[in-house]
């Protein structure tokens, strides 16, 4: 391109001279010079009216010929042109795409600009939120969605966790609801009928509920006689060893029934119970004496460092099973005369408690499935500890009741820390009602 410039330069500077040659031959310069720019002038003027002639009328579709510096531009326009048309057929090809892929999804897609006006959503928006494609267009996504849950949700601007709500159609019909920011305030929603999945959750919880009821009566049974027989002068030798072994199974069977219940129990209650200041320090030196009474002839060095006396509004008891299933487990799972140190303290991300053990720990790998029910890191820990491997399901559950995260650290043969986050909202005064 430099080249072509060059050229048109060389063109017009020898076209001036010629000019001024055939000028002073003629003995009229000025009028040789006014003749040729004139000439040029008029030449660029026509060239300019075609190109805008060519540009802005839509009938006319060939490129103009030329020559010279006007040719190169026109023909540098018209492949500028063609690239533009064939990006716009592109995208246009691959809008269409999207379109038809994004109406053949399940889920409800609906995009919203910064006002929340509805600007686009695909077909399966008007089966589960009832949105017509004409009708709605421009409106205020909360004025068709007028459920107060879904309001808040959406105004709030805080979209890490998803929202489930009945649809504006049918109460029957429960949705999961995610929301997405993207540009100025603009949303991206994501509805997705989740009916199906609810009602079999329904269903499992039923199930064990109904079935840890059910098996307490003819556990308490079983174990009254088994102790009974146990205790008996007339029972037979031979037998003490078996009846022992049953009631050992028998009371693991009633604490697996008991943690069942009990996480049951904290699902279903949720946050309801959060209703007082409870005062961690007293809870955490009951917990970590029964520890220690635990602990018995296995004497491990149990210490509680208690750096702040902030207390935390929630539920007592849940906290207390909680804090005393993380403590617990480090005195099963740390061998005798080893170390732990419980630690409660605050600082500006919130309040924290930090059970930490100098234990056999576990590979890394194990730790996004420890909170899961049943998940067992060595499942033989486990056959020699007598736990029910619900214990840190347990905890998640609580902690999720009260605004409060579980973060794990462990590497294998170099112990495990466990550290519950609350955050600063859960801060109760100090020394307000507690355990």
């Amino acid at each position: 391109m430099q080249k072509k410039a060059a050229g048109h330069v060389q063109f017009i500077a020898w076209a001036l001279a010629i000019c001024v040659l055939v000028g002073l031959l003629v003995g009229e310069l000025a009028w040789a010079l006014v003749v040729a720019l004139s000439v040029y002038l008029f030449w660029s003027v026509r060239q300019a009216i075609r190109l805008h002639h060519w540009l802005y009328r839509q009938d006319s579709a060939d490129i103009p010929e030329s020559f010279g510096l006007w040719g190169d531009l026109f023909d540098g326009l018209h492949q500028v042109q063609q690239q533009n048309f064939q990006t716009q057929q592109h995208l246009k090809s691959l809008i269409e795409r999207v379109r038809v892929s994004t109406n053949a999804l399940k889920e409800a897609v609906v995009m919203t600009n910064g006002d929340g006006q509805m600007e686009w959503w695909n077909d399966s928006a008007g089966r589960l939120l009832g949105f017509r494609s004409i009708q709605d267009q421009g409106q205020l996504i909360t004025n068709l969605f007028r459920d107060p849950a879904f309001k808040f949700y959406y105004e709030t601007k805080d979209y890490d966790d998803a929202l489930e709500i009945a649809s504006p159609l049918d109460p029957n019909v429960l949705l999961r609801i995610y929301i997405t920011l993207f540009g100025k305030d603009d949303r991206l929603l994501f509805a997705q009928d989740i009916t199906r999945i609810h009602q079999l959750e329904q269903m499992r919880r039923d199930f064990v509920s109904n079935v840890s009821h059910e098996m307490r009566t003819p556990l308490t049974v079983i174990h009254g006689y088994l102790e009974t027989l146990t205790d008996s002068p007339d029972a037979p030798a031979k037998w003490l060893r078996p009846l022992r072994s049953m009631a050992d199974q028998t009371r693991r069977l009633d604490l697996l029934v008991s943690d069942l219940l009990l996480l049951e129990k904290y699902e279903f209650q949720g946050k309801q119970g959060a209703s007082q200041a409870v005062n961690i320090e007293t809870l955490l030196t009951l917990i970590c004496s029964d520890a220690q009474l635990l602990s018995g002839e296995r004497e491990h060095d149990i210490d509680l460092s208690c750096e702040t006396d902030d207390s935390v509004f929630g539920e007592q008891n849940q906290l207390r099973s909680a804090f005393s299933n993380l403590i617990y487990n480090a005195v099963k799972y740390t061998p005798e005369k080893g170390s732990i140190k419980v630690r409660w303290y605050s600082d500006q991300r919130g309040l924290h408690l930090s059970v930490k053990d100098n234990g056999c720990g576990f590979d890394p790998l194990h730790i996004p499935r420890l909170t899961e029910r049943f998940y067992r890191a060595d499942p033989s820990r486990n056959n020699n500890t007598g736990g029910s491997g619900l214990g840190l399901a347990i905890v998640k559950h609580v902690l999720i009741n009260h605004g409060a995260t579980l973060e794990i650290k462990s590497q294998e043969n170099q112990g495990s820390e466990f550290i519950c986050h609350f955050p600063l909202e859960a801060a109760a005064l100090p020394r307000q009602q507690s355990a």
